[in-house]
């Protein structure tokens, strides 16, 4: 019953001469509400926060840099990168517990993930096996492409190690 409504909706957007709204708005009104944002609609972004007891706090911000608002939910993944190339940099980012809401993100608007990682050298040499940290890879929730954050800092080879945790997207 959706689909044949959108349908219906498009078919009268396009004989209003309304059909040359973007392909977001057109595919979120044709599914009923706003549709997901990609990766190609959001940018990544890297903000530093306070540190304490060998750990450092701040937020990847996704910035929705399109013509159309989009809906974001839930968590995305993140670990770091180094080598000059993009090989991941031991384990990827634990999931901290938090509240998970579908938000809707206007051009302009920002979305957080609170990142709270720590300091490679709480671990034994042996155990962690530092490594040169160039950033983060990012992943916008339901995406397959990432994009690289700049971020310096030193790593654990060790995949055991888990430096990174973030939490669930959601308004600043």
């Amino acid at each position: 019953m959706r689909s044949r409504t959108g349908a219906a909706v498009l078919a009268a957007m396009t004989v209003l001469g309304l059909g040359s709204l973007p392909t977001g708005a057109a595919r979120g009104a044709a599914q009923g509400g706003v549709v997901e944002c990609s990766n190609a609609e959001l940018v990544a972004s890297y903000r530093a926060g306070d540190a304490a007891m060998s750990h450092r706090y701040g937020r990847i911000v996704l910035r929705n840099t399109s013509d159309h608002a989009c809906s974001i939910r839930g968590f995305g993944g993140l670990s770091y990168v180094g080598g000059g190339d993009g090989t991941q940099i031991g384990a990827p980012a634990d999931r901290t517990r938090s509240r998970v809401r579908t938000i809707v993100v206007d051009p302009g608007q920002k979305v957080i993930s609170q990142v709270e990682a720590t300091v490679a050298g709480a671990y034994p040499r042996h155990r962690c096996r530092p490594a040169h940290v160039d950033g983060f890879r990012v992943y916008v929730p339901d995406e397959t492409h990432s994009q690289y954050v700049a971020h310096p800092t030193t790593g654990c080879r060790n995949h055991r190690v888990h430096l990174l945790g973030h939490k669930a997207y959601r308004r600043p």
